[in-house]
């Protein structure tokens, strides 16, 4: 009798068990920077996993300080505890490869010491003004309706690295259905612009004109005022851009004058990166 042929299948010493564990792993680590907070039904739902193997792999997760839970959320049932939810921690984002920060970093201090803190301001404006451009034909092409802009402004910003989502939120008011019904909207739905990652975290806590230029970029692409309601890189799980709907945007026709790219925000007087910060 062969002990090899008894023991091959068990968990571990397949000689491919630990590359198999360690991709699944990604899987799961990614789902959970997309989908953020989620639960482990959740996540074993959109991976095809069972609950049991899903909840495996969030433990070891866990274990290496790559994820956090957090507790609460509309997904609970009934009277018990609030769900365990997952997001990222700050070592899971470090994970994704953002050591070229050490050197933006000090250039910008550099920067800033010789021409000033408006110097870096205007870097930032610089760079969402580019960004700006690139997203405005995409974010047109999806019409007046702000739903439909928030989602392609998500898209676009998935495209970039930004693991973007948009979701309504909030109430229909008295006689109208909740999110999602055929009735026309009420004043108080909204739409949650997420933002799961930011290549440029480490970066916008030391230097938040980085923040706040990439609100007001998104105030102008939108054609409405938003209000960040927290930031990565002020201790958020996620970068949540509140988009009040009930107003309908049209784009200026042919040849009309539009709003500077970089141009100061218009959504409020106080910084944005210290809006709502949670």
């Amino acid at each position: 009798m062969s002990v090899v042929d008894h023991t091959a299948g068990r968990a571990g010493l397949s000689p491919n068990a630990g590359d198999t564990d360690e991709r699944t792993r990604d899987r799961v680590l990614s789902a959970v920077l997309e989908r953020g907070p989620v639960s482990a039904a959740e996540l074993g739902s959109g991976l095809g996993f069972t609950p049991a193997a899903v909840r495996r792999h969030l433990d070891a997760l866990s274990r290496d300080g790559l994820i956090e839970v957090k507790r609460g959320g509309s997904t609970a049932t009934g009277a018990g505890r609030p769900a365990r939810r997952y997001v990222l921690s700050q070592r899971g984002q470090s994970r994704l490869g953002n050591d070229y920060l050490d050197i933006a970093r000090a250039a910008l201090q550099q920067l800033g010491a010789a021409a000033g803190p408006d110097a870096v301001a205007e870097f930032a404006r610089s760079r969402f003004a580019g960004m700006e451009e690139r997203y405005r034909p995409l974010i047109e092409a999806a019409g007046p309706d702000l739903e439909a802009r928030a989602r392609a402004l998500a898209e676009a910003l998935s495209t970039d690295g930004f693991v973007g989502s948009a979701r309504v939120v909030g109430s229909a008011g008295p006689g109208r259905p909740a999110a999602g019904g055929s009735a026309p909207r009420g004043t108080m739905l909204s739409v949650q612009l997420c933002q799961g990652h930011c290549p440029v975290q480490q970066l916008a806590a030391d230097f938040p004109a980085f923040c706040d230029q990439e609100t007001a970029a998104f105030s102008r692409l939108l054609g409405v005022d938003v209000r960040r309601l927290s930031t990565l890189a002020s201790g958020g799980h996620v970068c949540t851009t509140h988009i009040p709907l009930g107003r309908t945007t049209a784009a200026p026709p042919a040849g009309a004058s539009r709003a500077e790219p970089g141009a100061a925000p218009r959504s409020s007087n106080l910084p944005n990166h210290q809006q709502g910060r949670p």
